[in-house]
């Protein structure tokens, strides 16, 4: 039996992502050149596969009927984010949001900066 699709995005769809979310539309050709200028280098198929996979999921449009085609995000980043910050909340904490906040503030001491977010965030809340 098959395995079906996942419907979650994969580390590398995810990378092609952050492409998209930062520029906006562009070609496969782009996002190739802007991975490369990164430092990740992919073959031109395995990003036109990838970019098919991820318009398949729902998660990027073609936006023009030319070649060469153009692709937009079509799921926000704080939609995906959030989705995959759920998933990981419900598989490793158990839905418990007070064992990922102890998690991440045990695992690194929290900035000045980091703090500050933390607390105008908290104040936020109490409003």
């Amino acid at each position: 039996m098959a395995r079906p699709k996942a419907k979650d995005l994969t580390e590398r769809e995810l990378e092609v992502m952050h492409v998209f979310w930062d520029r906006g539309e562009g070609t496969v050709a782009h996002v190739r050149d802007e991975l490369s200028a990164a430092g990740r280098e992919l073959a031109y198929t395995t990003v036109a596969t990838l970019v098919r996979i991820l318009c398949e999921k729902g998660a990027l449009q073609q936006t023009t009927t030319e070649r060469p085609f153009q692709f937009q995000a079509a799921r926000s980043f704080e939609e995906v984010s959030g989705n995959l910050l759920g998933d990981l909340l419900n598989r490793v904490f158990g839905g418990s949001r007070e064992q990922l906040l102890m998690t991440l503030i045990d695992q690194k001491k929290l900035s000045a900066k980091e703090r500050a977010v933390l607390q105008n965030l908290l104040e936020e809340q109490q409003r």
